[in-house]
């Protein structure tokens, strides 16, 4: 390829990720929505960043769903029909939800899906955290609070819920 080629190129890329950046800032207050999908053939630049934008607001609409109307069985069909459920934020928004309706069994099949998609998602160790704790597992809750440690610090919004919950004696009425 020529070198004239290679610049065209990295300045299209560059000026595609500047188009894009705005959409990425805003995606959701906590955690950033999945990236676009790359397997897919590529299409034009705009046509990328309407979708995924129109992806973006989606997301944050179920987001909204979750934590300001706590419409938990709502936000679990709202994200699963973004048809991204293999991604992190995704699956552990949904795991989430689950939790939050009781159904421990399959919100810890969405909360280890989504570490498969990202075994650094620190948002999904957290819940998923959070999650040990309420089955009474403070030892794996302690060894998702060292995990959250090596991927964010001490210092992180993730690790101090987490450490706060485990602080709690056991049998304590949570609300995460």
């Amino acid at each position: 390829m020529s070198k004239f080629a290679i610049r065209l190129l990295t300045l299209a890329m560059l000026s595609v990720a500047m188009v894009a950046a705005p959409v990425l800032a805003y995606a959701a207050p906590e955690s950033d929505p999945p990236p676009a999908d790359t397997k897919k053939k590529k299409k034009s630049s705009e046509n990328t960043s309407r979708s995924y934008a129109a992806f973006a607001d989606a997301y944050r609409a179920a987001f909204a769903t979750i934590y300001d109307r706590h419409d938990y069985a709502s936000a679990i069909e709202q994200l699963k029909a973004l048809g991204r459920d293999d991604s992190a934020a995704v699956a552990n928004l949904i795991g989430y939800s689950y939790r939050k309706l009781g159904d421990y069994k399959v919100s810890q099949v969405w909360y280890e899906r989504a570490l498969k998609a990202d075994p650094n998602h620190v948002k999904t160790w957290q819940y998923y955290g959070l999650w040990q704790v309420e089955q009474g597992n403070r030892d794996q809750a302690q060894y998702h609070l060292s995990r959250i440690a090596a991927i964010s610090g001490t210092a992180s919004a993730e690790y101090k819920s987490l450490a706060d919950a485990l602080e709690k004696p056991p049998g304590t009425g949570l609300v995460y």
